[in-house]
């Protein structure tokens, strides 16, 4: 009743664990779970929600009467959004509901631009990643601090992966209208290497790079 008094569109209320699982089997339209922990039948509202879990991402709020140490933990490992304890007010769970559900929001903002970064990123091997949207390099997830020149080298590399870029192409655009000799593009290759030994700079002689893909 505090819902639907509060305009808040209720999708479907059970008191067991078979009933939520079907309704949920059904694709019933669910954005968000209000669960209490004592349901009826053998499954109680923790047990449901770790099987809720296994498969779906629904935001979960509970309601409990139980504020012992064991019952606080047991939630504690479901990573709930919110819980609230028996007994409430209307202010209460729907404060409870709001702070949750926008929560749950960001997060899945932030989830979904992780997905869009990672997609763009050249994996050069089961360490190494090129991030084209943020030109950073990672080793094992961490960033790899690199001086601008360094950085540039990486870029057209990965961007090359597996191709050998001839030393013309990389000094004209390392170093543009700038005249340098190609033992500053050695040193500078060499300097990566230094830095980072296990990364397949290949060397091609007299001819090129090329940053070998061993993922």
């Amino acid at each position: 009743d505090i819902l639907t008094h509060s305009d808040v569109n209720v999708s479907g209320c059970f008191d067991n664990a078979l009933d939520t699982l079907e309704a949920l089997k059904q694709n019933i339209n669910c954005e968000m779970i209000l669960m209490d922990i004592n349901i009826k039948g053998p499954t109680d509202g923790i047990q449901l929600s770790r099987k809720i879990l296994e498969k779906y991402t629904f935001p979960i709020v509970f309601i409990t009467a139980h504020n012992d140490d064991a019952t606080l933990e047991e939630l504690l490992e479901l990573a709930p959004y919110g819980f609230i304890s028996k007994p409430f007010s209307s202010k209460e769970i729907l404060t409870t509901l709001k702070i949750a559900y926008k929560r749950y929001s960001i997060h899945s903002q932030i989830s979904k631009v992780e997905i869009i970064d990672e997609s763009t990123d050249i994996v050069i091997n089961d360490y190494y990643r090129y991030s084209q949207d943020l030109s950073v390099l990672y080793y094992d997830g961490q960033v790899i601090k690199l001086n601008k020149k360094q950085g540039q080298l990486i870029e057209i590399l990965s961007q090359n992966l597996n191709r050998t870029v001839d030393y013309e192409t990389l000094i004209t655009q390392l170093w543009e209208d700038n005249m340098v000799a190609d033992s500053t593009l050695r040193t500078l290759v060499y300097s990566v290497r230094k830095l980072l030994p296990d990364l397949p700079i290949i060397s091609h002689s007299k001819v090129g790079y090329s940053l070998k893909n061993s993922h």
